[in-house]
């Protein structure tokens, strides 16, 4: 039996690109967006009571990775990206029904906007439902995941003196904690795990409308070296 879901809403993100974002939500918590809800959703009646909440669940669509043929075993970048497991022991998003969920802070409800942080949402993201987080149900002290027992360390983030003052700069434009976003997105190291790249390899991506390059002088730091515009 196929069942169909439409969107209730859809996100729009601090992160243009799906490279950089963090593996998991509250691992940036300066990483912000709105979620725009859809009609009959974009009034109060469906947001009331949530401001008495702090989190909220969201599913949502890995719009950008949808796949007709559904994968068995997949390759989590916790382990490297060296190690097959069964899809359903990880969270990575290559999901039979493209399905994924994330925790978030909800900073503020507005009616057809709730706004939040400490997301991983690529910008445009579908959201398929919202519900509470409930602390005393979603927090299990006795929970164990082997595999996943404690976050990533992260790498050292140094900038150069341009890119701190290009970052400041354009973070008082957005009105947005850019600067921190930026650290707390590359500390969780974006590049694959197996990957040593020469130091003269620059890598990129797009926060907000600005693009970040960075390098990796040693193999356990990254240097931030400029920030600037999107043309």
């Amino acid at each position: 039996m196929n069942y169909s879901v439409a969107p209730v809403g859809y996100v729009r993100s601090c992160f243009k690109e799906k490279f950089a974002i963090p593996r998991q939500p509250q691992l940036a918590p300066a990483a912000r967006g709105v979620l725009e809800l859809l009609p009959p959703y974009d009034t109060g009646e469906a947001v009331a009571g949530l401001e008495q909440v702090s989190h909220v669940w969201l599913l949502f669509l890995f719009h950008q990775a949808l796949e007709d043929k559904p994968r068995l075993k997949v390759r989590p970048p916790r382990l490297g990206g060296n190690k097959s497991m069964g899809v359903f022991a990880t969270r990575a998003t290559h999901r039979p029904n493209g399905i994924g969920q994330s925790v978030v802070r909800l900073e503020k409800v507005e009616a057809g906007r709730l706004w939040l942080s400490g997301i991983d949402l690529l910008d445009g993201t579908p959201v398929l439902d919202i519900k509470p987080y409930v602390p005393y149900a979603d927090a299990l002290s006795t929970a164990v995941n082997q595999m996943a027992d404690a976050p990533p360390a992260p790498i050292a983030v140094n900038w150069s003196d341009a890119a701190l003052i290009q970052a400041r700069e354009h973070g008082l434009r957005l009105c947005e904690p850019l600067l921190e976003l930026i650290e707390q997105c590359l500390a969780q190291d974006p590049r694959p795990a197996y990957q040593i790249p020469p130091p003269e390899r620059v890598y990129g991506v797009k926060f907000w409308d600005v693009q970040v390059r960075w390098h990796y002088p040693q193999a356990d730091q990254i240097r931030v070296l400029e920030v600037v515009k999107d043309l």
